[in-house]
């Protein structure tokens, strides 16, 4: 169905914070609304002339959307109708008007929503009224293609796929590898999923075992492995995986109860995800979302603070203390971040560092 979106603009930016001395990369540009933000995106719209401009969306709880089309400085809120318990988690954006939203939540509080006309109404694709549906992540190739993780049901991971960018089914699971008991994926930042080229579908999970799941043709056959990450009970294992064009994969998390504690929390794997190496400087704690930034650089963020590497996540230097939750980047100058309290931070190039 289709519900309509209350659009309006709405003074977001309480008061501009003062980042401590050692914050070098992270700017903050708004915060103080009721909603932890777990949902971050932004992508390049042509503007009245032409010009490429970024545009950024955002989400999180108590049912918060947010536009920017001035790169941050204001904010639009969007609503979807009867949404305003919902947890958006996940949100992916193509340009000012075309983005899909994703809840989590039990049941049907799990739900796929999509717009193309700015937020201005958002379309229900897909929910279940099942006690085990729970969605965790959602990725596109492109407006028309896209996947969304779900936790396990009937002992196997659900992966939801749509061709035509309105209709989702589940893939087929018989050649993907059975969940453990209790084993599950974080729906932390949006950032548990992650889709290489055309075809290969990369998915990270934690509990029992902090686990990669590894498909080269979409979805037709899988392999798993097994990660060094911290791992052992629900609050531990990999929060999120990122994969680059060099077929390195990414891995951080950690136990977000233990949020001080930097044992196990990022690793590497330089094959694929077949083999993995524990980072030899780690992230100062437990880390929520990676992203990649430029030439070996790749930015993480997490509630205890952020950390940077340039040498493709041998060694991670910790930058600031902000309390952030997803991290999206356009480029080497463009990038935000968003957080506990409404927190939107702006990325900022250091050359000095």
């Amino acid at each position: 169905m289709t519900v309509r979106a209350l659009s309006l603009f709405i003074p977001l930016v309480l008061f501009f914070a003062i980042p401590p001395a050692d914050a070098q990369w992270w700017k903050v540009q708004a915060n103080g609304i009721d909603t932890n933000l777990r949902g971050v995106s932004a992508a390049y719209t042509p503007d009245a002339k032409g010009v490429p401009v970024p545009v950024v969306w955002a989400s999180g709880s108590n049912g918060v959307i947010l536009k920017s089309l001035d790169e941050g400085k204001t904010w639009q809120r969007l609503r979807v109708k009867d949404g305003d318990a919902l947890d958006f988690r996940g949100i992916v954006a193509f340009n000012a008007s075309t983005a899909y939203l994703m809840s989590s939540g039990e049941g049907e509080k799990s739900r796929i929503y999509k717009t193309t006309d700015g937020g201005e109404t958002w379309k229900l694709e897909y929910s279940d009224t099942r006690k085990e549906f729970f969605l965790d992540s959602i990725a596109c190739l492109s407006e028309q293609e896209c996947l969304a993780l779900g936790d396990p049901m009937e002992g196997k991971f659900l992966l939801l796929k749509t061709s035509d960018g309105e209709h989702w089914n589940p893939l087929p699971a018989g050649n993907m590898p059975p969940a453990l008991g209790g084993e599950g994926a974080f729906a932390a930042s949006n950032t548990c999923l992650a889709l290489e080229g055309k075809k290969e579908i990369f998915f990270a999970t934690g509990g029992p075992a902090a686990r990669v799941f590894h498909s080269p043709d979409g979805g037709l056959t899988w392999t798993v492995t097994r990660t060094p990450l911290l791992q052992g009970n629900p609050s531990s294992g990999i929060f999120s995986i990122a994969v680059d064009s060099d077929n390195r994969v990414f891995v951080l998390g950690g136990d977000y109860k233990e949020a001080d504690s930097s044992e196990h929390v990022a690793a590497t794997s330089a094959d694929g995800g077949k083999t993995w190496q524990l980072a030899m400087k780690q992230p100062r704690g437990f880390r929520s979302a990676v992203a990649y930034v430029d030439k070996g650089r790749w930015v993480a963020v997490g509630p205890t603070g952020e950390d940077l590497t340039s040498d493709n996540g041998i060694h991670w230097k910790h930058s600031d203390s902000l309390n952030l939750n997803a991290v999206v980047i356009l480029d080497i100058w463009t990038g935000w971040a968003v957080g506990a309290h409404g927190t939107i931070a702006r990325f900022v190039v250091n050359h000095n560092r």
